[in-house]
């Protein structure tokens, strides 16, 4: 029979991933603040509109790939479009959508944050990991997504 508890490897295991990806997301968006004036949700939004057909999502899509509710996505956005980064645009063949399209100014707003992102990112994250623990990491984490989709 299978213990309901943690092992005492795992409970560690467990704690340094909670608190990791609590300081983590915290210490990516003072950086984004501070070189940027971006939050980390509006880079998150600005680079899923880059990676998308004619950087352009419909409303409904972008909110399920960041994982936000609806509610959450249609307030930010609308502080990203008073900010000139994004622009709502209905969808002509349902009236009932819309798509939020990236700006130029949120182009320009993303490629000038995106370096020193990517340098925190590294220094952070994979600086302080050897080439094995780095394929032990990716390896582990892509095991802990597969089994989150297959939860829903």
């Amino acid at each position: 029979m299978t213990s309901t508890w943690l092992t005492d490897a795992e409970q560690r295991a467990w704690r340094n991933w909670l608190t990791a990806s609590a300081k983590l997301p915290a210490a990516l968006h003072r950086q984004l603040q501070r070189d940027s004036a971006l939050s980390l949700p509006d880079f998150e939004v600005l680079v899923h509109l880059t990676e998308t057909a004619a950087a352009r999502a419909r409303v409904s899509e972008l909110a399920q790939t960041l994982q936000w509710e609806r509610s959450r996505l249609s307030h930010h956005i609308k502080r990203m479009e008073s900010r000139g980064l994004v622009a709502r645009e209905e969808c002509v063949d349902d009236g009932r959508g819309a798509y939020v399209v990236l700006t130029d100014q949120g182009r320009l707003a993303l490629e000038r944050a995106a370096p020193e992102h990517a340098r925190t990112v590294k220094s952070l994250v994979f600086d302080s990991l050897t080439p094995q623990e780095l394929e032990a990491f990716t390896s582990a984490v892509s095991k802990v997504l597969t089994r989150l989709d297959q939860v829903g």
